[in-house]
């Protein structure tokens, strides 16, 4: 069953509401990070914090990610964009890449893409063998489940949003000489093969959602409702870990 269908792409909220929860999302995040970090509550390292984000060209994914460390010391998380891989890289194994940016206890990691590459865009472009492609799922579901045995917090989104609001965002950008350099011709040859990177989607949804790594599909229609969504998420997830660890969170003394 289709999951992407049963996201509500009409959630959101009106300026002055969107504004004021993010304000209060950023804020409780902001808490739990100084958790995580040792510099309030126990005061021991917290688990790694892993965020990582797939989807739609002009879903919102860099909006999201910005506001979601904006409140944080730059010091302690770091966002790391990963593109298609080098000729180096390529004579390693895929997941090699990604492995020296990983957090590590007390530290905060956001990927934006990630090793689902090898199950999305290197799958319906044909620069993986399908062979290659197929086994990634278990290698990836491996992957997580091993950070998540070691203690890490894997919080993972799919920016999701309709065919047609993706166009309007695209000629928005193609028309603002300030945000014409984020579109590309490459942007445009996915946007027509929507189809294929549906199945794909849908398929990566369901062989590699676990339970120590669930996939959230946030509804970015509304930038505002997807970014408050986005940092709630987050908080969500670091709280219930850390309860798990016998450790109140405690938010509101913040």
């Amino acid at each position: 069953m289709s999951r992407l269908a049963d996201v509500d792409l009409t959630a959101s909220f009106d300026k002055k509401e969107g504004k004021q929860q993010l304000a209060r999302a950023q804020h409780r995040l902001t808490h739990l990070r100084l958790v995580l970090g040792g510099q309030l509550g126990p005061g021991t390292l917290g688990p790694p914090l892993l965020v990582l984000f797939e989807g739609w060209d002009a879903s919102g994914k860099g909006g999201a990610i910005k506001r979601l460390v904006h409140p944080l010391d730059p010091r302690h998380s770091r966002v790391a964009q990963f593109a298609a891989p080098t000729h180096d890289e390529k004579r390693h194994h895929f997941l090699w890449r990604f492995w020296p940016v990983l957090p590590g206890w007390g530290g905060m990691t956001v990927l934006d893409r990630s090793w689902y590459g090898r199950v999305l865009v290197e799958r319906v472009e044909g620069f993986a063998e399908e062979a290659e492609w197929r086994r990634a799922y278990q290698e990836i579901v491996d992957l997580e489940t091993t950070l998540a045995a070691e203690g890490a917090i894997v919080v993972k989104f799919w920016m999701h949003l309709s065919a047609e609001e993706q166009l309007r965002r695209f000629e928005a950008r193609q028309a603002d000489p300030h945000k014409a350099w984020k579109l590309t011709e490459e942007d445009w040859r996915n946007r027509d093969k929507r189809v294929a990177y549906e199945a794909a989607v849908e398929e990566m949804l369901e062989r590699t959602d676990i339970p120590v790594a669930p996939w959230h599909v946030i509804a970015g229609e509304d930038k505002r409702w997807a970014r408050v969504a986005v940092v709630r998420t987050v908080c969500d997830a670091v709280e219930a870990a850390l309860r798990a660890r016998g450790i109140d969170p405690d938010p509101q003394s913040a």
